[in-house]
């Protein structure tokens, strides 16, 4: 007696064409199978048909219409698919993030991580999660978070997904030039390309030679940076991917604006807008208007370049992304001392603006340094980034002439940086879902010493340094105030962020 071959459930073979389509680039077709099986279709093809067309929409830049296939596909997913519903939820949360909206995004990985805790079989799943756990992070710049979730990610992805390697040290090339370590940045970011390239991935290809290209251009090597701007563009334009276009769009701008080609950045910039605003990529949106209010205060229009940065300001603030919005204020103040710096007799509003933007905003900046991980790191961020926001704030301290602000200032640069002996302790890893186990692929770790050499170098770069506290409150004599009391409670006001320990310090 023979045994009936298994039955493909009817539909299946939609989902087939739609992957196909997929990995041809072939976005907008790969949406359309999937909606014509999502409407056709029922039971588990259903569902599964729902999620990739919302995959698909996230990708072409509809990321509210991604959200709302997304949770459609949640409700309907049998309550013991644990792999499916975690997926969804992993996926759901990146186009949350597209959108701004941390808070959701962060909930649905939680719910993903409950998922699959307990589970020893979910191995690239698990990179995933910590993929997306680490791109949270990385909105709300909270560098040591991106270093640790990074490397874990990195172990997890060449031990269960050697084709996503990729992803984990592109995010370490990003935390790394963010924090001031360029050099190392860079070669993550190559190692990344690397990698992508070995797996053969088209898309992330793509993504990294764009992501690479925003680090060289950040490095002053505009023609290394437009070569790959231009190649990634082709590809994005060409398979419709409208978000990854608009981030490609708006550094061409930025390349042009730093040419001195004003039009033609004015021009990128209007389309990148377009790109962010049609698929609700809200940050990125604000990102655009922080470039186009330059614009507008280098051709002389001072309103239309508040206007820009009021708006852009109040993107940040309403996601909650307080160093966005302390970079913001420093950025602000920095274009008004280009336009005091042309005026004979300034007025007093103009400098008490700048005045009011520059030193709550020099505070966080320069508090950021204490959550680094190590001395170099510290010193670097100090150097490039903090430095330049105090002595703006000196400058505006001084053009107001506001002697006590100038020296609070002086007391506060003096104090140094405050050893946390209650941090220096080995901390405890992440507790994270990462079971060992042995993967269903064995990577070709003899064919891949790049991928070999990102995770030796991942840890050598993660080392811990001497740990350090926020500074504290400084009481100055004669009277102990503490200094610059006023900006520290503005700064924690306006960017939700602390940037001083209660401890108060007489100096």
């Amino acid at each position: 007696m023979t045994q009936d071959a298994p039955v493909d459930p009817p539909g299946l073979e939609l989902l087939h064409a739609g992957a196909a389509a997929y990995q041809r680039g072939e976005v907008a077709e790969a949406l359309r199978i999937f909606e014509d099986a999502a409407r056709t279709t029922t039971d588990g093809v259903r569902v599964s048909a729902l999620i990739n067309a919302a995959a698909m929409a996230d990708e072409l830049g509809d990321h509210h219409g991604s959200i709302t296939r997304y949770r459609e596909a949640l409700t309907e997913i049998p309550a013991d698919a644990t792999q499916k519903r975690a997926s969804a939820l992993i996926n759901c949360s990146q186009a949350w993030q597209h959108v701004g909206a941390l808070d959701e995004a962060q909930a649905a990985l939680e719910q993903a991580r409950a998922l699959i805790a307990g589970e020893d079989t979910f191995g690239s799943l698990r990179v995933a999660c910590l993929l997306s756990l680490t791109a949270v992070a990385f909105h709300r710049s909270q560098w040591t978070r991106v270093i640790e979730l990074a490397t874990e990610s990195l172990d997890a992805a060449v031990r269960f997904a050697p084709e996503s390697s990729g992803h984990p040290l592109m995010n370490l090339a990003g935390a790394y030039f963010e924090t001031g370590r360029h050099e190392l940045g860079i070669d993550f970011a190559r190692q990344a390309l690397v990698a992508f390239e070995a797996a053969g991935d088209l898309n992330a290809i793509a993504e990294t030679q764009q992501n690479l290209a925003v680090l060289l251009l950040r490095l002053n090597c505009p023609d290394e940076a437009e070569d790959l701007l231009t190649i990634s563009q082709e590809h994005f334009e060409r398979a419709g991917f409208a978000y990854r276009a608009g981030v490609g769009l708006k550094n061409l701008g930025f390349l042009h604006e730093r040419r001195h080609d004003l039009d033609r950045a004015g021009e990128f910039y209007r389309r990148a807008l377009d790109c962010f605003e049609s698929s609700g990529a809200v940050v990125d949106a604000a990102a655009v208007r922080t470039r186009q209010a330059t614009l507008a205060y280098l051709h002389g229009d001072i309103g239309a370049g508040q206007d820009l940065l009021a708006a852009a300001y109040r993107t940040y603030a309403d996601h909650g992304l307080g160093l966005h919005c302390a970079q913001l204020d420093y950025w602000h103040a920095a274009l008004l001392e280009v336009v005091v710096d042309d005026m004979a007799e300034p007025p007093p509003g103009l400098l008490a603006l700048g005045r009011a933007l520059a030193a709550p905003a020099a505070i966080a900046i320069d508090a950021v340094r204490y959550s680094l991980p190590n001395g170099n790191q510290r010193e670097q961020w100090n150097r490039e980034v903090a430095d330049p926001a105090v002595r703006l704030a000196f400058r505006f301290a001084t053009l107001c002439g506001d002697g006590p602000l100038v020296a609070d200032l002086i007391e506060t640069q003096c104090a140094g940086t405050t050893l946390d002996m209650s941090r220096a302790e080995p901390q405890r890893r992440l507790e994270l879902p990462l079971t060992p186990l042995e993967p269903e692929v064995t990577p070709p770790i003899d064919d891949t010493p790049t991928l070999h050499l990102g995770a030796a170098l991942a840890h050598v770069a993660a080392a811990a340094g001497l740990p350090v506290s926020p500074p504290p409150r400084l009481a100055l004599a004669p009277d102990g105030h503490i200094a610059l009391a006023d900006y520290i409670a503005a700064a924690e006001r306006k960017y939700g962020r602390p940037v001083r320990t209660g401890q108060v310090l007489p100096a």
